[in-house]
């Protein structure tokens, strides 16, 4: 849908989706259930997310123009496809594997040449298209960055080619996350000038490749989103799309915080913590068990705040002493009142309704359009 800072959507990553036709189905059922709920006279948008399955389903025979057509049909339309998990992504251990395949396998560079296929065929004529991926690997696989770089610059000419063909303006958002090949503002703006000088055209680079903003990835990061936003965009990178999320936030020195940060300890999903310490020093935890021993030494019982990687709906803060970061994608949403070219994507993203602790559930459809009432009431 539209909204003031360009178009809104909600990543479908959040239901339980493997091949085409479960995507499908939930799209049809909890996508249209979410449309009623929060836009049931504007054309509705969709935040496609295909599994590498479901993508090379949907490109077999006529499914593509049926889609198409059924999405004509319904008054809705896609803007953006998230290309990061590429094989199952729910009901299954997620973890490290999330990263991979990573951007030196070809595999992974087919698979977003196959997102792009579909979204220049889906994306209406005169909105751009997307897609978003990983940051190229993930810190422990200690990825060759020659293969990475060497990829992005065949996807960045795959993208000119394509955008020429469709006329779209095709673009790939690279979404920094906590131990990733590159995680923070910083680390990504290293990595972009080291693309830039390997790469033999420069403006097709800062045309076709971006980044993916994910508010709650960077503040884990303990980064404001004006400071991170604004040297992103000095740096002339191009913002591809905002995630509008956030993260868990506590006190470790509490203990009732660690006993109540404990029931989003499950087994899916990788929750990376961040932990601050009193003289600035950031210390970095591949998950949340690691964070918890650490309470054991003395090091670790000086740490002043974690903020851990849990997507938390942005209407719901949880009970006290927790706390999250959705004052970062606020301040996005205020950033986009001050720029009005930051950013044409925006995406609702709170993958993990299905493992938040019970007490915070509520039906599917009805957490998501409460978000999209937290966005667009400027809460």
């Amino acid at each position: 849908m539209r909204f003031p800072h360009g178009h809104l959507a909600y990543c479908t990553n959040i239901h339980p989706a493997q091949d085409w036709e479960s995507t499908f189905r939930a799209i049809s059922t909890h996508a249209m259930r979410v449309r009623d709920l929060v836009s049931p006279q504007d054309a509705f948008a969709i935040g496609l997310r295909l599994s590498a399955k479901a993508a090379s389903e949907l490109l077999t025979g006529d499914q593509l123009p049926r889609f198409k057509d059924w999405m004509a049909g319904q008054n809705a339309y896609v803007f953006t496809i998230n290309g990061f998990p590429y094989g199952n992504f729910h009901d299954t251990e997620v973890k490290r594997n999330v990263f991979r395949p990573d951007w030196t396998d070809p595999a992974r560079l087919e698979y977003t040449k196959e997102l792009f296929t579909i979204v220049s065929e889906l994306v209406p004529f005169g909105i751009e298209g997307s897609v978003s991926t990983l940051p190229g690997s993930f810190k422990e696989f200690e990825a060759d960055e020659s293969l990475i770089i060497g990829q992005f610059i065949e996807l960045a000419k795959f993208l000119d080619a394509l955008s020429e063909v469709s006329d779209r303006d095709l673009h790939l958002g690279v979404e920094p996350e906590p131990r990733g090949h590159f995680e923070n503002t910083e680390e990504t703006l290293r990595f972009f000038d080291r693309l830039l000088d390997a790469a033999p055209d420069h403006e097709q680079i800062k045309r076709r490749l971006g980044i993916n903003y994910d508010c709650c990835h960077f503040a884990l990061q303990y980064e404001d989103a004006r400071s991170s936003l604004k040297a992103l965009k000095g740096e002339g990178l191009r913002i591809s799309k905002i995630h509008l999320s956030a993260a868990l936030a506590l006190d470790p020195r509490i203990p009732e915080a660690v006993k109540a940060v404990s029931a989003f300890d499950e087994p899916v999903y990788l929750h990376q913590v961040l932990a601050r310490h009193p003289d600035g020093r950031i210390e970095r935890f591949t998950d949340l068990p690691e964070a918890i021993a650490s309470l054991q030494t003395e090091d670790g019982k000086e740490a002043e705040q974690w903020r851990v990687h849990f997507h938390i709906p942005l209407d719901a803060e949880p009970a006290e002493p927790l706390k999250t970061t959705r004052e970062n994608a606020r301040e996005a949403l205020r950033v986009a009142e001050e720029i009005p070219d930051l950013c044409q994507h925006w995406e609702i993203e709170t993958y993990t309704w299905g493992v938040l602790p019970a007490g915070m559930q509520r039906p599917v459809e009805e957490q998501i359009a409460a978000e999209y009432r937290w966005v667009l009431g400027g809460s």
